[in-house]
């Protein structure tokens, strides 16, 4: 893992499953947007969506995954070629999003909206979900094992404390055990400090 890596310790995300609704020139735009984490997931909730709107003409959607987003797809289903999933994968883009899926269901309303009235409409749609969304941050954290004499559980703890890092498993008989999580950016500064400290053992896990 390199430096630059570490450095980049959260991003943003949704904590759970948002839609809402856009209406222009009688054509409807159902947007949905879901955390997901993985590629995988994307197939069930197209499905179902498929499903409950098995009678529109379009279900667009793009995701976009990884904390810096590099992992995405666009789908336009359909429709003219770039205006319906990159707009889709554009609102999360502005919002500065990632972990997330967006699928806007398209119902025609007899008037075509050109091209450019599909990019808007697809992108409004998924930013209507997301205005409806809770919008969280996530931490990316890395995980330590420390061991060390009994005698130094008052320094341990303190040293734990002093650089806000959260013990998640502990076991103190002769030899003490500590797993603890600790922010990215910080990681290997913890590291380093903690080796400083006499008798005490660290590896990450």
């Amino acid at each position: 893992m390199s430096d630059d890596s570490r450095l980049h310790d959260s991003f943003l995300t949704l904590a759970g499953p948002a839609s809402s609704m856009f209406k222009v020139k009688g054509s409807k735009h159902f947007g949905f947007v879901f955390p997901i984490t993985h590629a995988s997931e994307v197939d069930q909730h197209l499905k179902a969506i498929r499903k409950k709107y098995h009678d529109a003409r379009h279900h667009a959607y793009a995701y976009r995954i990884g904390i810096d987003g590099n992992n995405w797809r666009a789908s336009d289903d359909g429709e003219p070629s770039n205006s319906a999933g990159p707009p889709i994968l554009g609102a999360f883009k502005s919002r500065e999003i990632t972990n997330c899926l967006g699928i806007v269901v398209r119902y025609f309303g007899g008037t075509k909206l050109g091209v450019g009235g599909l990019i808007e409409a697809y992108r409004t749609a998924t930013l209507y979900a997301l205005d409806d969304a809770q919008i969280v941050e996530q931490i990316i954290v890395d995980t330590f094992e420390l061991s060390f004499p009994y005698e130094l559980i008052g320094t341990v703890m303190n040293h734990l404390d002093r650089w806000s890092a959260a013990p998640k498993e502990q076991s103190f008989l002769e030899s003490c055990m500590i797993i603890a999580e600790i922010r990215r950016s910080q990681s290997i500064a913890f590291e380093q400090a903690t080796l400083e400290i006499y008798g005490l053992g660290i590896k990450m896990r």
